[in-house]
């Protein structure tokens, strides 16, 4: 990792930071190692300090005290609260493009759809997954709205600490492509109000994929429990 010189501001190291929580190298209940941080990046505690503020007023960081600084972790109840807003924001993203992208734009997003088909095809959740975030990054960069954008980007970074990911239930990938083909569709026509519905019915279909992810996970870990229950009991029963 690249040493970050004294005097770039804290800014600049909050991105260094969200770029390791985006990576996975912090992960989601993670403790934050000011120390370790300090000689990694090549900076003092002051600018790493601001910068782990400015990460914990975007809801990535949390503050626990006597304890020290921990990336956050998001709660089924969260993403229930994230994605309706979500939903809105991405609709309005989509409302916004169909309206001013000039044709230029056209030929840069045309091609990332053919991409996209090709992963999905390929039932490649991870290369599908990047291509995705390239096509909901051109659709806000074509709605040309900076508020709408830095409420989007701010979120986005949020909904990555979700441990869940909703390509990887079963059939999700294709529906997935399907969607965002004849939310394409509707942008090419400059159909704003199409284009809204079925981005915000997209964003939607994620959150019911992984709300059943999630449903799944919580019964195993049941049964897991259940079952190590059983073995303890019987160990108990032999013991008598």
């Amino acid at each position: 990792m690249p040493r970050i010189p004294r005097k770039i501001l804290y800014q600049e190291v909050a991105d260094q930071l969200r770029g390791m929580i985006r990576s996975g190298e912090l992960g989601p209940g993670d403790w934050v190692d000011e120390a370790s941080l300090t000689s990694v990046l090549g900076i003092s505690r002051t600018p790493l300090r601001e910068a782990l503020k400015v990460l914990v007023a975007e809801g990535l960081l949390r503050i626990e005290s006597r304890r020290g600084c921990f990336v956050n972790e998001l709660a089924p109840g969260d993403l229930e609260s994230i994605f309706p807003l979500m939903a809105l924001l991405e609709g309005r993203c989509a409302y916004e493009a169909a309206l001013k992208a000039r044709p230029s734009e056209w030929v840069h997003l045309e091609p990332l759809h053919v991409e996209l088909q090709r992963f999905a095809r390929a039932g490649d959740i991870d290369a599908y997954y990047r291509v995705n975030a390239k096509i909901h990054e051109a659709v806000q960069a074509m709605a040309a709205n900076p508020w709408l954008s830095g409420v989007l980007d701010q979120l986005r970074g949020v909904l990555g600490l979700s441990r869940h990911h909703s390509l990887s239930l079963p059939g999700r990938i294709g529906e997935s492509c399907v969607e965002h083909l004849a939310i394409f569709d509707a942008l090419r026509a400059r159909d704003a109000q199409k284009a809204e519905y079925l981005t915000r019915e997209h964003l939607m279909h994620q959150l019911d994929a992984l709300r059943l992810l999630i449903r799944q996970s919580d019964d195993a870990l049941a049964q897991s429990l259940e079952a190590g229950t059983r073995i303890v009991e019987r160990g108990v029963s032999s013991d008598v």
